[in-house]
């Protein structure tokens, strides 16, 4: 295909090529995510379910009628996303499907006719990083004076013939241990398979990963002088008997069961979710309404915010749902595609059974 040929094409891919929109299998065929979103924003006003189904086949005629690109059409539900009321957003729809010539023109009548976003207010936030070599990034949103605070705090004594940036660091994190705050706090458990626990004790396994339910890892040297102590606690799994099975008639996972769960999913299971299993809640994959048991092979850990969006609903297939697969939680897309959450391969079933 020649660059004439594709600009045809790209050019003549109106709003009929999204009639029938699949947002699994563009995701499949390797498109970009951020361009699968915009085409989902597009097919949902034009084809989605809606409580003014004129007004929404209007708007339909307009773009057919226009001749609008895609990129054109994702463009307009990009500017329009934030009006939260939804009958003027459909008359901006067609107000700006009705402009003529090229994109800048109608950047030029956006600009003209769509209110901008109200500023929201920020709230307060802590988020970390996936970890790195054995580094995490926090990022934290507070009140200016109490940041002001932090960052007086962490410039106390710096010294002139260091860099500045990890000074501040070692004194902000000293003062945050020195403030009283006590070491992994509730205190995370480390998964150790029965064969490496051995090569550990006879010094042989020094560069072996272990997963901990915090999300982090350590190595098998990090790992031998904390055997003695009461840092963490060890989850050890057989090869083959793996941990033991506990059935319970209540709702709610006993101390040992929501352990041995959080070891096989180190971290909520949800696909790109880096929330350590020790924060989750014990999600029932089969719902507790729905005659799922609490025991190990119906527990998996999830995070707040999945276990409240998990399709426990077979039939409603929104946002997927969790399954347990070759003995761990695994996601499964609305589709039915499982997908595995590469953010922290160290749970047991992964450390003892993948290559």
């Amino acid at each position: 295909m020649t660059f004439d040929e594709l600009l045809g094409a790209l050019l003549g891919a109106g709003l009929e090529a999204l009639a029938g929109f699949d947002r699994e299998a563009a995701l499949r065929a390797g498109l970009n995510p951020t361009q699968v979103r915009a085409w989902e924003r597009v097919h949902r006003a034009y084809y989605g379910s809606t409580n003014a189904p004129a007004q929404q086949a209007r708007a339909r005629d307009e773009a057919f009628e226009s001749g609008k690109s895609l990129d054109q059409l994702a463009y307009i539900e990009s500017r329009i996303a934030h009006v939260p009321d939804q009958r003027v957003r459909r008359e901006l729809r067609l107000e700006l499907l009705r402009v003529p010539g090229n994109f800048d023109a109608l950047k030029r009548r956006a600009a003209d006719i769509v209110p901008a976003p109200e500023p929201k207010a920020p709230t307060d936030s802590l988020r970390t990083s996936k970890p790195v070599m054995g580094k995490s990034s926090l990022h934290l949103r507070a009140d200016d004076d109490v940041i002001a605070d932090m960052v007086a705090a962490a410039r106390a004594k710096l010294s002139p013939d260091a860099p500045e940036s990890p000074q501040m660091a070692a004194n902000l994190i000293a003062a945050f241990y020195e403030g009283g705050v006590t070491r992994s706090v509730p205190r995370p458990i480390v998964g150790v398979p029965l064969p490496d626990f051995v090569r550990v004790l006879e010094h042989q396994g020094d560069e072996t990963i272990f997963g901990l339910d915090n999300g982090t890892t350590m190595t098998g040297a990090q790992l031998l002088p904390l055997l003695l102590g009461d840092t963490v606690e060890f989850a050890l799994f057989h090869p083959q008997s793996g941990p033991v099975n506990l059935y319970r008639g209540s709702r709610h996972a006993n101390a040992k069961q929501r352990d041995l769960a959080r070891m096989t999913n180190p971290v909520c299971p949800f696909p790109g979710c880096g929330r350590g299993a020790i924060h989750c809640e014990a999600h029932h994959v089969t719902a507790w309404k729905h005659g799922g048991k609490t025991n190990l092979n119906n527990l998996v850990p999830l995070c707040r915010y999945h276990n409240r969006v998990n399709d426990d609903d077979r039939q409603r297939r929104k946002r997927g749902h969790i399954e347990i697969i070759g003995g761990r939680g695994i996601w499964v897309s609305p589709h039915d595609i499982p997908a595995e959450n590469p953010y922290h391969p160290y749970g047991m079933m992964q450390l003892l059974f993948d290559d």
